[in-house]
């Protein structure tokens, strides 16, 4: 993986890091390092009592705000008044990262006891009764009119890893590159198998339920960013989309910094969880950047094998195979190990080789959250998951 097709293999030098500032989201705190890295992560609020979607995010909001280890710009408001986001700041590391999550949670669980309910890092609800309000917020109340049955339906969460890149033009190279591994972070991240009180059978439901949107799901392969510009374009101003924060594929230029927002994982159940998956994230980025300016040829992957491997990762999770970068079904240990051997020196000159790999192993024994859901459902009902889950999300 990662060499030339047809050539010498390159001799990796150490990584090139670029100092430049990354956002979180779209949030207004930035820090100038090298691969610094922001991430952002979707809760649920459920009430203590019932366990169903509870409509206090401003109550929540106003709560962890009167906490001096907050501050107001890294909790927002999401689509629903059942959600909440928290935003760390721009950070140098996994170490700085896992901080700012962890100091999140804890705040945001603390305010959501106070408010009556509880903090609920999952994907989608396990029990819903019937369609949620939308937040007073201008876009939201937009994207309500524009696609009401799709964003009234019980919301989903996710996470967003933003990796600083040194401009745009080298950003679509790296997206290039970076698309052709998200099938195994869908797969590895999978945190959602509950909807409506029931099984759906998939490892991550919201990965299905967040490709209805009009442009949504793996990303396609770019000639540059020309090329990228213009297709954006289009999409405007056919009036698809009213504007590129609409645009969900499953990862994207930021219109904020220039970075690159992978957005393809279910939000983590546990905090060091969303510091694994962030690790892989910088990782894929620093050797895509590392193989673009070494020229390492890009193997072709037609869009609909792309697709399918998504969707059948989303299926299944770690629990069974997955669709390797060359169309064939492998077991899902063998593929993660070939993007673990992938990314390996970019870990290594990061200096997260050790923490990311000690999460992989821990993930391959103990299995994704979807699989820890199915198990507490079956040790004690739904009751059972909503309890694991939200002990899960602020544990330390």
């Amino acid at each position: 993986m990662g060499s030339a097709q047809g050539g010498a293999v390159p001799v990796r030098q150490p990584l090139d890091r670029p100092e430049t500032a990354v956002r979180a989201g779209d949030g207004e705190r930035a820090v100038s390092s090298q691969f610094s890295v922001g991430v952002s992560e979707e809760y649920l609020l459920l009430d203590a009592a019932t366990g169903l979607p509870a409509a206090t995010a401003d109550q929540v909001r106003g709560a962890a705000g009167l906490e001096p280890i907050v501050d107001e710009r890294e909790i927002r408001s999401a689509l629903t008044p059942s959600q909440i986001e928290a935003v760390t700041p721009g950070c140098a590391d996994l170490e700085e990262a896992g901080g700012h999550l962890l100091r999140l949670r804890h705040a945001l669980g603390r305010a959501a006891e106070s408010c009556g309910c509880r903090l609920a890092a999952c994907a989608t609800p396990p029990l819903t009764a019937g369609p949620p309000p939308v937040s007073p917020l201008p876009r939201h109340r937009a994207a309500c009119a524009r696609l009401p049955h799709l964003v009234t339906e019980p919301s989903v969460c996710g996470m967003q890893v933003a990796v600083a890149v040194p401009d745009p033009e080298i950003g679509v190279a790296v997206l290039n590159r970076v698309r052709l591994w998200l099938p195994v972070l869908v797969a590895m991240s999978a945190n959602s198998p509950f909807w409506e009180g029931r099984d759906t059978g998939f490892a991550s439901w919201r990965t299905v339920l967040s490709g209805r949107f009009p442009v949504s799901g793996p990303l396609p392969y770019f000639d540059g960013l020309a090329d990228h510009e213009e297709r954006v374009q289009r999409l405007l101003s056919c009036g698809v989309i009213a504007d590129v924060d609409q645009i969900h594929w499953q990862a994207r230029l930021s219109s904020r910094a220039p970075s690159v927002e992978v957005r393809c994982p279910d939000v983590q159940l546990r905090a060091d969880e969303a510091v694994m998956v962030t690790g892989l994230v910088r990782a894929l980025v620093a050797t895509a950047l590392h193989d673009v300016k070494d020229g390492v040829t890009l193997p072709p992957c037609p869009p609909e094998l792309l697709q399918a491997a998504n969707w059948h990762a989303a299926l299944h999770g770690l629990s069974g195979s997955l669709v390797d970068r060359e169309g064939r079904l492998r077991s899902a240990g063998d593929v993660l190990s070939r993007l673990m051997d992938h990314i390996a020196p970019a870990l290594d000159d990061l200096g997260d080789s050790r923490e990311v790999t000690a999460l992989v192993h821990r993930l391959l024994r103990e299995g994704t959250a979807a699989d820890r859901q199915r198990r507490a459902f079956g040790d004690g009902g739904m009751g059972a998951v909503t309890d694991m889950i939200v002990a899960e999300t602020t544990a330390s």
